[in-house]
């Protein structure tokens, strides 16, 4: 099984099923935590004085408390595939969160490094752009969470829908070299849920030379650790993808380049094809 891909684990004592530091992931910047709590169950994040956090309530509902300060319920989805707009805590450094679940309650948990330059806040639906990309089978629907036009020190997040038969993350793309303006050089984890849960998708994550060059099946609840390279996606029939990436590097921008060879997806040459 490749190193880059963590398999869903049972649950431990805190109901956590995945957990990469930068430490396990052999890279610098990106940590990443899934949960499933139980109604009645609470748990509580604290932020080193080095990191951040963004905690995305991928499904269920809890009550919260943020800074010492009580926001009530919050939560409006039963599971990512409801396909509504998350709620999400972006806790700065130091700081302190805790979720009491109301319901089953889904946690993404996601850390990089911060030095509490902004303030810990609740990221509602209404703060959330969505958009549309692609045409034909290259077609998905994103929700950025916390994306480089927001407030943060490193963290970037999105979340991704991919219907059956489709690809995403693609044409290939790359982030991988600290050369902006032209390219960022973001470590990056997916965290993949599918629906039906039994089904999986398939994730390719290789660089030009093909010195890397890793070809995995992701099932529900696993990630795909992406330290370099292009990192597509694809869907398979009857089965419906969403991914929670997590992003972070040495610059807080997202910048990348397309694979050459198949940058002419994204041209009308294509589009035409799949349109009118």
């Amino acid at each position: 099984m490749s190193e880059l891909l963590s398999k869903r684990k049972s649950p431990d004592e805190q109901r956590r099923y995945q957990h990469i530091t930068p430490e396990s992931a052999g890279w610098k910047h990106v940590g990443f935590e899934a949960f499933l709590l139980a109604a009645g169950k609470t748990l509580s994040f604290n932020a080193n004085i080095d990191e951040e956090l963004c905690i995305v309530l991928v499904g269920g509902k809890a009550e919260a408390v943020l800074s010492g300060n009580t926001l009530g319920e919050i939560g409006d989805r039963e599971g990512p595939f409801d396909r509504k707009k998350p709620f999400s805590l972006y806790v700065t450094a130091g700081d302190s969160a805790t979720l009491t679940a109301t319901t089953a309650l889904e946690l993404a948990v996601c850390r990089a490094p911060g030095k509490g330059t902004f303030p810990s806040r609740l990221i509602a639906p209404g703060d959330v752009d969505a958009e549309a990309r692609g045409h034909g089978n290259n077609q998905r629907y994103v929700h950025n969470i916390l994306p480089d036009d927001k407030d943060a020190d490193s963290l970037l997040v999105v979340e991704v829908y991919t219907d059956e038969g489709c690809t995403s993350s693609y044409p290939s793309h790359k982030h991988d070299r600290d050369a902006p303006p032209n390219e960022t050089q973001l470590e990056e984890t997916y965290y993949h849920r599918i629906n039906p849960p039994q089904g999986f998708c398939i994730q390719r994550v290789y660089t030009d030379d093909r010195e890397l060059d890793e070809c995995m099946a992701a099932y529900d609840g696993d990630v795909v650790q992406v330290p370099r390279g292009y990192h597509p996606v694809a869907t398979m029939a009857g089965y419906d993808s969403y991914y929670l990436n997590v992003m972070a590097g040495p610059v807080r921008k997202w910048l990348f380049s397309w694979e050459q060879d198949h940058a002419w997806i994204n041209t009308s040459e294509y589009a035409d094809k799949h349109t009118g």
